[in-house]
């Protein structure tokens, strides 16, 4: 773990508040009351301090006065020697500032550099065992814009929790079993037939894509027409058992392309093989929580908050694929003992989220451990129209060729740039833009303009030695805004990680760069005095830190030189 400057400083606002309380209250000048919750926030203008505390406004009922009466007293009773803090004000209706001594400011600085790439770590999650599930595309054919933006979510989150101190585990769920690969064998089928004079056209929901077309050709190319002479079964057994591995060693291609590596591989197949599908459906029945209706055989969904019982086994014997994904779920939480498991699915499955979390309930497991991140679609714009199709292919856009047309960088950040539960715009102009508009051109700017001025400054014999806050000072408005934002980075990784939204991390990584840019052209560092200079190379190498730091958990590059 890391420092949390601002956690230190919010402590000492309530120690200090607490202490002017019960010397007010040893006095008889408040009453002996407990003191109802309040809290420390930062004012988003800092002329209003640089912490805010609002317990005078929260005690109104219990002290029987005027909260800015009672903040006056507070202010008047604080004692701020030995804190971090200067001086205190009371503002509108009863709000007790803050305002930071100098020295702060250059611990802050100085605290980033010394922790350099473990700088805003955090111990939030105390090691627990986290997987998360993302992408997990239908290996029947290529990944989409939605899987895109899932990739980069979903690898980003991952790299977030780890930051925020979990002990985290990225998994690919292959869905090799069931009615799409029962679907992908027909449609080959058909494909290969059609090489050897069959007329059998193509059912409407088979898959029609040129892919297929391609395996049937390559199997033909292989074994010619060996296989029209056997039963459909063994047929279509071969060309899946042909294709489908193909497939998926080129969704992992692409996604290692894509700057994702995996864990683990976990297959559907493995769950059906090892009876495991078959034990989940005997467990809910041995609960008590099924019932047979119609031959088919019905899960109590609904006594466990769902909005409709669920069908486990269909009249025929074949199980539903709700089976297979409860018994996944049952394997992540208990048989491999997650502390918790994260889904990132599209916005298609929002009605998943009760099943799934009523089935870990009838099987005893605590559904809390089960989190599912809602991701929303993407729009891909160019030239402010809508692109459905890729102007290479003719084809639907995929991950694949979405990266032949933009830089990995853009495609990751650009992807997190939005809340996951959000609807995203992605500008394909935008994204290959070298300028300020551009933000990940904007954020990785930031740190090359840095690394130049190290250079520079390094060429005139000028380097930080040991910095210390006693060697660094402070004083320009511009200058205090980018080490506020510094400072609050523990407690952004920390915000983030509870709510699962890495586009917390980007807008935390844009708008720092917002504000060193403003600093940076602000503020002269070459010429100014020895100690200015010192101080002021000493905060842009700790925003380079900083900076760094977010674009490895992005996975983006921090270029040297643009």
């Amino acid at each position: 773990m890391t420092s949390n400057v601002n956690e230190k400083a919010r402590s000492e606002v309530r120690e200090i508040v607490m202490n002017a309380l019960g010397r007010l209250t040893s006095e008889g000048r408040l009453p002996a009351e407990p003191l109802p919750p309040f809290t420390v926030e930062q004012p988003a203008d800092s002329s209003h301090g640089d912490f805010s505390c609002n317990a005078a406004l929260v005690s109104a009922k219990t002290f029987r006065k005027n909260p800015r009466e009672t903040a006056a007293m507070v202010a008047e009773a604080a004692i701020l020697d030995g804190t971090l803090f200067e001086r205190i004000e009371v503002a509108g209706p009863g709000f007790i500032n803050f305002f930071l001594k100098p020295l702060w400011f250059g611990e802050t600085v100085s605290t980033v550099l010394s922790e350099g790439e473990r700088y805003g770590r955090t111990e939030l999650g105390q090691g627990k065992r986290v997987l998360v599930e993302f992408v997990s595309a239908n290996p029947t054919g290529p990944m989409h814009i939605g899987n895109a933006r899932g990739g980069a979510i979903g690898d980003c989150l991952a790299s977030l929790l780890d930051y925020a101190g979990y002990s985290v585990e990225r998994e690919f769920y292959i869905n090799d079993a069931g009615n799409q690969v029962n679907k992908f064998g027909l449609s080959l089928d058909i494909r290969y037939k059609q090489l050897f004079g069959s007329d059998e056209e193509m059912p409407e929901d088979s898959y029609h894509g040129q892919d297929i077309i391609d395996h049937a050709k390559a199997f033909a190319d292989k074994y010619g027409d060996k296989y029209m002479s056997v039963s459909e079964e063994e047929r279509r057994k071969a060309l899946v058992e042909y294709a489908l591995p193909i497939n998926i060693k080129g969704l992992e291609d692409d996604l290692l392309k894509y700057r994702i590596k995996y864990d683990t591989w976990f297959r559907e197949s493995s769950l059906h093989e090892s009876g495991k599908v078959a034990e989940v459906v005997e467990m809910l029945k041995a609960k008590g929580v099924t019932y047979e209706q119609d031959g088919a055989l019905w899960f109590k969904a609904t006594d466990f908050g769902d909005d409709q019982d669920r069908v486990l086994v269909r009249a025929n014997g074949v199980p539903t694929y709700f089976v297979p994904d409860i018994a996944y779920h049952y394997n992540k939480l208990v048989t491999r003992g997650f502390d918790k498991a994260i889904d990132i699915l599209g916005a298609d499955h929002h009605g998943y989220i009760a099943r799934m979390k009523a089935a870990m309930t009838a099987l005893g497991v605590d559904a809390d451990k089960l989190d599912i991140v809602i991701m929303q679609m993407v729009r891909l714009v160019r030239k402010g129209e809508t692109v459905k199709l890729s102007k290479r292919s003719g084809k639907a856009i995929t991950l694949a060729t979405l990266l032949d047309e933009i830089p990995m960088d853009a495609a990751r950040f650009f992807f997190n740039l939005r809340d996951p539960d959000t609807h995203l715009e992605f500008d394909l102009d935008l994204a290959v833009e070298e300028s300020s508009k551009n933000p990940v051109f904007y954020v990785q700017y930031a740190h090359a303009r840095i690394c130049r001025l190290i250079e520079k400054l390094a060429e005139d014999g000028v380097t930080l030695g040991g910095v210390t806050p006693d060697k660094l000072t402070f004083t320009e408005e511009a200058e205090l805004a980018v080490i506020r934002q510094l400072a609050v980075l523990p407690d952004t990784i920390n915000e983030a990680a509870k709510d699962y939204n890495p586009s917390k991390i980007t807008r935390y990584s844009y708008e720092l760069a917002q504000l060193f840019h403003k600093f940076y052209d602000s503020c002269k560092i070459k010429g100014e005095a020895d100690n200015v200079v010192f101080s002021r190379l000493a905060l842009c190498a700790a925003v380079k830190t900083v900076i760094k730091n977010l674009l490895d958990m992005l996975k983006v590059e921090a270029p040297e030189k643009m």
